[in-house]
């Protein structure tokens, strides 16, 4: 039942298709913008011919129509020339977002390289504050030790000796 309801829809498909390719087909030997008013036809400068544009290639073959002499869409611009600057202008894209990915990371890594520098250099200067630190701590340890034991030898042995 669902299929009977379909097959309305499918031949007023096949209908606009067909009815689309008897138009482009009756604008031939006629002028350019009048073929192109139908999106789906193509414009063949050589033998001045409107044709159904072949959907199933992304480009036209050149048994149908060459690049240089086909139009689609605009009179004025073929599709060599269009195929030129698409690729020259995602060329240039590409290229541009591959420069500024590339500027970005090198920026990224000299802020993220100071900023590591600039920490490491400050816990390297707290480690040989909190050194310096037991240094000290640990020579007045031994001097009382030193002090307790009778160790301790004065800052000048070579004193004077007084009788």
């Amino acid at each position: 039942m669902g299929l009977l309801r379909c097959l309305p829809v499918l031949f007023g498909l096949l209908a606009a298709a067909s009815a689309a390719s008897t138009e482009c087909s009756l604008m031939s030997n006629t002028t350019c913008e009048a073929c192109l008013k139908n999106v789906s036809c193509l414009w063949c400068n050589t033998n001045s011919k409107c044709l159904d544009y072949p959907v199933r290639n992304i480009l036209p073959p050149s048994s149908l129509c060459k690049l240089k002499d086909a139009r689609w869409g605009i009179c004025w611009v073929n599709f060599e020339a269009v195929i030129i600057t698409v690729s020259v202008v995602g060329g240039v894209l590409i290229l541009s977002v591959i420069i500024c990915c590339c500027c970005c990371c090198r920026k990224k890594k000299s802020r993220t390289s100071s900023v590591e520098t600039e920490k490491s250099m400050r816990e390297q200067e707290e480690r040989r504050v909190r050194q310096e630190e037991r240094r000290v701590q640990m020579k007045s340890r031994h001097d009382e030790i030193r002090k307790k034991y009778g160790l301790f030898k004065e800052d000048n042995p070579y004193s004077k000796f007084d009788n």
